[in-house]
């Protein structure tokens, strides 16, 4: 217990460090499994990041003075991660659209497009979205697209938070046509035989850094230095490097000249994509991987140690409270079971990381992450340790009581390691549960083993063979604890029986 504390003083005083030491640095925000051409990982080394807006954060930040710090979140946290503080800017193919005004501020737009209609190869061509109606069209959830979607009615939407998954539906006829921004469109149908783009482009994109309301200052020097890479033609390089230059960025920003770089950033892309990969090639890719796969799986077994160590003892002191605390206290506990066991480990998430900080509590995702799952298991912990509690026979506790024991020495030494012998196996499987829900703590920006798998499943879509190696990381984590449950519980007995020389 003594441990726990200490690490998580530890951890605040690296949080507490850290950010003083940001303070000559532009922290950005985007969300590592958007995609190419946003920010991915890079197909050739999978330790690195790149992408069109990398290059443009970058360039950013330069311009202004300051060095580009990059923040992982989810795409659809990014907004809250804001007005948490926790960075000071998010680039990430935010489209400037109206409801997205009331939240946040927009800097200048840094690239304007439009939204394409990508189908299968051998199938007919839809034109416009009146050709999508009675269709199944995939698009990205809470984007321009499903709005106008949404908007224009009698079409049968299905979102997805990445357009990966959308196109492999696409690809496997769930879906009859997909509606995405044009840069996504380039970068995951033009090259591939599976897909074509059709019909003409659809809507005005415009995609803007996103910055808090109160951020005005700041807002100015990022809009002094977008319009700075505009004049000096920074921002054209990287988008021509990217083969992103298009026509209507040309009319906004008034550049109608050719580009003066070669597209060698999507060519690479592309060549990586198309590359034919044998056995030994693909070993080798895999063995790529372990690394940052290694990396993750460490993240999720710090997380859930330290989570199921706090829950059981959360837990003990829940159970031991509504089993022998008088009323109110045993309610109190009572309530506290159900309410926790009631709602959804996702919300609790949410409430604790992105809501305490609108009452002055703000925890570090590692901590928020390690207290959230605490919480959430306690209530499942308490119920296991009353099961172990109610099966000792009332009798030896008003035995303990009557030669003297106070009720708390009972409980230490007669009731609780009784009781502990028997809720090892459901405590086990409790925390083989706990490491598999820890996948959901990527909400709350930390990168775990299943975050890490769907950003290297995304950038080389391989959700096969990936997934097959992330799913024995999860084993491999799980069963030396199965074996030590095991190994605990026999000593148990052994030690039990000797106690009361049970033969």
């Amino acid at each position: 217990m003594k441990a726990f504390y200490t690490l998580l003083i530890f951890l605040i005083s690296v949080s507490l460090i850290q950010s003083k030491e940001l303070k000559d640095k532009l922290i950005w925000a985007a969300d590592a499994e958007g995609n190419a051409p946003y920010i991915f990982q890079d197909p050739s080394s999978p330790d690195k990041l790149i992408g069109f807006e990398k290059d443009f954060a970058e360039a950013l930040a330069k311009e202004m003075g300051l060095k580009a710090k990059f923040f992982q979140n989810q795409w659809d946290g990014l907004i809250p991660g804001l007005y948490r503080d926790d960075y000071h800017i998010a680039i990430n193919g935010l489209e400037v659209t109206e409801q997205r005004k009331e939240k946040v501020l927009f800097s200048k737009p840094y690239y304007y497009t439009s939204e394409q209609i990508v189908v299968r190869k051998n199938t007919e061509e839809y034109q416009n979205l009146k050709d999508l109606e009675g269709k199944k069209v995939g698009c990205l959830k809470f984007s321009l697209a499903e709005n106008i979607l949404e908007d224009h009615g009698n079409i049968e939407i299905r979102s997805y938070e990445g357009e990966a998954n959308a196109f492999a539906d696409l690809k496997n006829e769930r879906l009859d046509a997909v509606l995405v921004d044009e840069p996504i469109a380039i970068y995951q149908a033009s090259w591939n035989a599976s897909f074509k783009l059709t019909g003409q482009p659809i809507g005005k994109v415009v995609y803007a850094a996103a910055l808090r309301l109160e951020d005005t200052l700041l807002l100015k020097k990022v809009n002094f230095a977008i319009e700075s890479l505009i004049k000096t033609q920074k921002l054209k390089d990287i988008l021509c490097e990217w083969n992103l230059w298009n026509s209507l960025t040309a009319e906004e920003v008034h550049d109608y000249s050719d580009c003066d770089v070669y597209a060698s950033k999507y060519q690479e892309f592309v060549s990586t994509q198309k590359e034919e990969m044998n056995f030994i090639s693909m070993i080798e890719r895999y063995m790529g991987f372990l690394p940052e796969l290694g990396s993750a799986a460490l993240m999720t077994l710090e997380l859930s140690v330290l989570s199921m160590i706090l829950a059981i003892v959360i837990g003990l002191f829940v159970v031991i409270t509504k089993v022998y605390a008088p009323q109110p206290f045993s309610s109190m506990a009572n309530m506290y079971i159900e309410f926790v066991r009631g709602t959804p480990l996702l919300i609790q998430l949410y409430l604790i990381f992105y809501g305490l900080p609108n009452i002055g509590i703000k925890l570090d995702p590692m901590i928020a992450a390690i207290v959230t799952l605490a919480i959430n298991y306690s209530a499942y912990e308490a119920e296991n340790f009353r099961a172990g509690l109610n099966s000792v026979p009332k009798g030896q506790f008003e035995a303990a009581i009557s030669l003297g024991m106070s009720r708390i020495q009972a409980l230490r030494y007669i009731i609780i390691p009784q009781a502990s012998r028997l809720v090892i196996p459901p405590v086990t499987n409790d925390f083989i549960s706990l490491l598999k829900d820890s996948s959901l703590v990527s909400v709350i920006t930390l990168v775990e083993l299943t975050k890490k798998y769907l950003q290297l499943a995304s950038a080389y879509y391989d959700f096969i063979g990936i997934g097959i190696i992330v799913a024995l990381f999860y084993l491999i984590l799980g069963l030396p604890f199965v074996k030590l449950s095991k190994y605990t519980e026999n000593k148990l007995n052994i030690y039990v029986k000797n106690s009361y020389n049970i033969k």
